[in-house]
């Protein structure tokens, strides 16, 4: 990634969204619009010529949906940060969309500036979601562990067996950022420098072979760290 120009892939089978976005995109001197597709297929094609830092990824598209293409830009050997983009704050497609590793999601009716944050978060690895949103979706996610007690006794001992690889450092940052804390919350709250707490979570997500903070928070749940 380059140190002073983020590159930016805008996708969505809408030509007037796309070309406001662009236009959005282009006011800021820090940001780059390399591509613009149409369709999920398209994009990973266009991600794999261009190598984007962020795509801007729609979920809903007639031909080629933004899910697939998602988990397999993700998936890919230098994978771009995907933030999705809806029209919902957290219909099944978002939640979809984080557990195929996007980072986060951007409403199309936000602001320009808000828009161009959410680029810059995504590009410096920053939350993308905030603490109010990533508690509404870990409670979603969760819905489940009110099945039956053997299958969630199997996902807790799974869970558990995961976290074993992280330091007693590193699993006081992962409940912190299961508190739906960003960087800078998590910081303060356990006495570090904000740097030192974004290298925390990038060992963190590494170590447990995830993509997004949403997916170590939801981890963190199974295994009984945080209620």
């Amino acid at each position: 990634m380059s140190e002073t120009t983020t590159r930016v892939l805008i996708v969505d089978d809408e030509w007037m969204v796309r070309s406001m976005l662009s236009t959005i995109m282009a006011s800021a001197p820090d940001i780059e619009v390399v591509g613009e597709a149409a369709d999920g297929n398209t994009a990973v094609s266009m991600a794999a010529t261009l190598e984007p830092d962020v795509v801007l990824m729609d979920i809903r598209m007639p031909r080629s949906d933004g899910l697939t293409a998602t988990e397999r830009l993700t998936r890919s050997p230098r994978p771009p940060r995907v933030v999705v983009l809806t029209t919902f704050d957290l219909d099944e497609y978002v939640q979809t969309a984080l557990r195929h590793g996007a980072v986060g999601f951007l409403l199309k009716d936000a602001t320009a500036d808000e828009m161009i944050a959410a680029v810059r978060s995504a590009a410096r690895g920053d939350a993308m979601l905030s603490p109010k949103i990533t508690r509404r979706l870990i409670r979603r996610f969760t819905e489940d562990d009110d099945g039956p007690s053997a299958e969630r006794q199997r996902r807790r001992s799974a869970a558990r067996s995961s976290l074993q690889a992280l330091t007693e450092k590193e699993r006081e940052v992962l409940i912190a950022l299961s508190g739906g804390l960003s960087n800078t919350d998590i910081a303060a709250a356990l006495h570090m420098s904000e740097a030192t707490a974004k290298t925390h979570i990038s060992r963190i997500l590494s170590k447990l072979s995830l993509t997004n903070r949403v997916q170590a928070a939801i981890l963190a749940h199974h295994a009984g760290l945080v209620d």
